[in-house]
């Protein structure tokens, strides 16, 4: 198969690539570094010429409701016109679990994003799954201030963000399933804990201080609401696995 990537640079974007390699594919990175724009089109039509699928990694780092939707609405529009034109059967996108219901602040865009593929009427997959375990290592980062890191109150089941490659190949390769099994790793961790446990295997000592957000998103992401749902699939490797491979 041909199989094209949006934003096949990125934390998962790589192992896609990577998966469908290894499975005999050949790939199309859907990029800037490309020399394709998703939010322009720009490229597109030459990029998808005889590709059979489309998996949809793409994502922006914006935390603000309005951005996140124009981002999702206008790369999704622009990957679906494409697709059609270019005459692509399969359009694989990932989501996150409990977006959906949340649909507030970087989750609108993805709530959006899940409206306009379900609406499409081509061929299409929506895999959610919960965050990535290397988001306790972004989490850090971002909320470092005056030497704490400050950290939502969360809780999560992570998953390697390898293993949910491997399932966007493997849908990819399928026929296309609507919405998929929701895929989460196999614990349920608190979001601090986590990123107390990566910043000790970084050799930090900055404390951690927890602080439940407000409103919509807050209430979300602190309820069972990004926890998978009955029939999800389960991943494999733990946060701990994951993080002695940090070295």
């Amino acid at each position: 198969m041909k199989i094209a990537v949006a934003g096949g640079t990125g934390t998962v974007g790589a192992h896609v690539v990577a998966a469908a390699r290894a499975s005999g594919h050949h790939t199309v990175v859907l990029s800037r570094s490309a020399g394709i724009d998703l939010t322009t089109g720009r490229g597109l039509a030459d990029a998808l010429s005889g590709v059979d699928a489309v998996i949809d990694v793409a994502s922006t780092s914006t935390l603000s409701g309005r951005k996140s939707v124009a981002f999702f609405e206008t790369v999704t529009r622009q990957l679906l016109e494409a697709e059609r034109a270019a005459g692509v059967t399969r359009h694989v996108a990932l989501s996150i679990v409990g977006a959906a219901q949340i649909a507030d602040g970087y989750y609108a865009g993805k709530a959006a994003q899940e409206r306009l593929v379900q609406a499409s009427g081509t061929g299409w997959t929506i895999l959610r799954a919960t965050q990535f375990h290397e988001f306790a290592a972004q989490t850090a980062a971002q909320g470092r201030m005056l030497g704490l890191h400050v950290v939502p109150a969360m809780t999560s089941q992570p998953v390697a963000a390898r293993e949910v490659a491997a399932a966007l190949v493997t849908l990819a390769e399928g026929e296309p399933q609507g919405i998929a099994p929701d895929l989460a790793g196999p614990r349920v961790e608190s979001m601090p804990e986590l990123v107390r446990r990566w910043l000790r295997h970084m050799g930090s000592k900055g404390p951690v201080l927890t602080v439940p957000l407000p409103g919509r998103f807050g209430r979300g992401i602190r309820s069972d609401t990004i926890l998978p749902g009955a029939g999800a699939t389960i991943g494999r490797q733990t946060f701990d696995e994951w993080l002695a491979e940090q070295d």
